[in-house]
């Protein structure tokens, strides 16, 4: 995500067509967007794992890796940023391997390129952690760069495992609210791990112990609630 408003908001493009990527590309460009412009499935992981992307737009049946199977890739190392899929395909099996693959949306070729934006744009504004700044404070010299998963204080990064870095990002995202378990295991843990409540309390253990005790509340029964100073 890019916060400040003198940073563009970042495409990772994926489209094994030339001439259609730099259509699309000098669109966009055009628009305001950055836009890192990529021909095949391998490269679209090595670069969505070098870089941080706000959106990615996907075609789907492109060389080595398809579409599908590359968000479905990232979706399983923890990448949240929005996708869009632009295909020639369309059937309801295809809708839904799209979807299942962790898409935000599905646009058939052909399509206007305004209505592209219009659902980029839609996309973008919608997302939590595109707000006026996408670093968050949570007490003093302590914040969490929501792009990143990672928490700092000051510029130094504070190490949090995988689970941690998301319990904390899942608890931000509910501002003023109550978050059961069961909505920090959907969002931490892989839909293969054991489920357990002892170990979910060891990785909060280890978020108060950075941020203080008073920082993160347990609601018995109900879930855990996070205080912002």
């Amino acid at each position: 995500m890019q916060s400040n408003t003198s940073t563009p908001p970042k495409i990772l493009l994926l489209e094994d067509d030339e001439t259609l990527s730099e259509i699309l590309q000098e669109f966009l460009e055009e628009k305001g967007y950055e836009v890192i412009a990529v021909y095949d499935g391998h490269e679209a992981v090595d670069r969505a794992y070098s870089d941080a992307f706000d959106l990615f737009l996907f075609d789907i049946k492109v060389p080595f890796q398809n579409g599908f199977d590359v968000l479905s890739q990232l979706r399983l190392e923890g990448e949240e940023s929005p996708a869009v899929f632009i295909s020639s395909l369309g059937s309801i099996e295809d809708l839904s391997r799209a979807y299942d693959a962790g898409c935000d949306d599905f646009l058939r070729k052909p399509f206007e390129l305004q209505e592209l934006e219009i659902r980029i744009k839609a996309l973008l504004k919608r997302r939590f952690y595109h707000k006026s700044d996408e670093k968050i404070r949570l007490c003093e010299g302590i914040y969490f760069h929501l792009q990143r998963n990672r928490l700092y204080r000051n510029d130094e990064e504070i190490l949090l495992s995988r689970k941690e870095g998301k319990i904390l990002k899942t608890l931000l995202a509910h501002p003023g609210e109550i978050v059961s378990n069961e909505q920090l295991f959907a969002a931490a843990w892989d839909y293969d791990d054991e489920t357990r409540e002892d170990s979910l309390r060891t990785h909060i253990k280890n978020l108060r112990k950075i941020l203080g005790k008073e920082t993160i509340t347990n609601i018995r029964a109900q879930g855990y609630f996070l205080a912002q100073s």
